[in-house]
C-alpha cells in the first residue's frame, strides 16, 4: 500500500495506531522524544502482534512483515515526507497545540495532520498550524488493535479532501467510521462515557454502590462488555480526569465535572491498571 504514515507519541495508542498501520501495508515511522519510550512502543507492538500470532488469527509471516515496516525515531524531522501524522501525545491542549506548531513547521505540503484526542476541540488545535484546513480528528480506542471504531472529528475550518483522506485512512486500517460534523468537546463517546463514568464514581463516593455492584449493574443490565470502572482503571483514572475535565471546561455542564473521588486517585496515584491500582487492585 502507498503512502507513509507518521505517529508522534509512543505510548498505548500511539503504538497501536502504528501497528494496525503497519499490518494495512503502510510505511510507518514514530517517533517520542527518549529511545526508552521508543523501545517500550516497539516491545509493545511486538508483544501484541506475537499475542495474534499465538491465537491463529495472524500468521508470523505478516507480523515479522508489518514489524519490519515500522521505523522509529527522536527526530521529529524525520515525519517531513509522511502522507499522515497522527499525533497520539497526552491529553493536554497546550502539549498538543505544541506538537501541532512544529509539525506545521515540518509536515510537507498536503499533509494530514491528524490529533487522537478523545476530548478537545479540533479547531483549537488546528488554530496552532497555518494550515487548520488540514487538520482532523482521528479519535482511536484503546485496545487499538482490537477496537473496531474510530470518530473522526471535522473542525471548523476542516476541508472536504483532509476528511476523505482520513476515512479512507482509518477504514483502511480496519475501522468502522463515524464522522463527527461539529467539534464540541469531547464528541460523541467521550461525552456519552464521561456522563457515565462521572455518575458511576458517584454512586461509589457516596456508598449507594460498590464498584463492583456498579460494573456488575451496567454488565448485566445494558449489556456493556466491560463495567464504566473497569474501562476506567483500562484507560487511565488519570487519562479519564483530563477528559471529563476537559468537556467540563469546554462545556460549562457539571455533569461533566470530575468527582472528588477522581481527583484524590489521580493526587495519589491511583490511575488504575498501570499503576496496580484503581478502583480494583492488579497484584500482578
Amino acid at each position: 500500500m502507498a503512502g507513509q504514515i507518521a505517529v508522534v507519541g509512543a505510548g498505548l495508542m500511539g503504538a497501536g495506531i502504528a501497528q494496525v498501520s503497519a499490518q494495512a501495508g503502510y510505511d510507518v515511522v514514530v517517533r517520542d522524544v527518549t529511545e526508552a519510550a521508543l523501545q517500550r512502543g516497539h516491545d509493545s507492538i511486538a508483544s501484541s502482534l506475537a499475542r495474534f500470532v499465538k491465537k491463529g488469527t495472524l500468521d508470523k509471516a505478516d507480523a515479522d512483515a508489518a514489524l519490519g515496516r515500522i521505523t522509529t525515531t527522536t527526530d521529529l524531522h524525520a515525519l517531513d515526507s509522511a502522507d499522515i501524522v497522527v499525533e497520539a501525545v497526552f491529553e493536554k491542549l497546550e502539549v498538543k497545540t505544541e506538537v501541532f506548531a512544529e509539525l506545521d513547521r515540518i509536515a510537507k505540503p498536503g499533509a494530514v495532520l491528524a490529533s487522537n484526542t478523545s476530548a478537545l476541540p479540533i479547531t483549537k488545535i488546528a488554530a496552532a498550524t497555518s494550515r487548520p484546513q488540514d487538520v482532523v480528528g482521528t479519535h482511536f480506542f484503546s485496545p487499538v488493535p482490537m477496537m473496531a471504531l474510530c470518530e473522526l472529528v471535522r473542525g471548523y475550518k476542516t476541508s472536504d479532501a483532509t476528511l476523505a483522506a482520513a476515512r479512507e485512512f482509518a477504514e483502511n486500517v480496519g475501522k468502522t467510521v463515524v464522522v463527527v460534523t461539529r467539534d464540541i468537546a469531547g464528541f460523541v463517546t467521550t461525552r456519552l462515557i464521561s456522563a457515565l463514568a462521572v455518575e458511576a464514581i458517584r454512586l461509589v463516593e457516596t456508598g449507594v454502590a460498590s464498584a463492583e455492584e456498579v460494573d456488575a449493574a451496567c454488565r448485566l443490565g445494558f449489556g456493556h462488555a466491560m463495567g464504566p470502572l473497569q474501562t476506567i482503571d483500562l484507560t487511565g483514572v488519570d487519562v479519564m480526569m483530563n477528559a471529563t475535565d476537559n468537556v467540563f471546561q469546554e462545556s460549562a455542564d457539571p455533569k461533566f465535572a470530575p468527582p472528588e473521588l477522581l481527583r484524590r486517585m489521580v493526587a495519589a496515584g491511583d490511575l488504575g491498571r498501570k499503576s496496580g491500582k484503581g478502583f480494583y487492585d492488579y497484584p500482578d
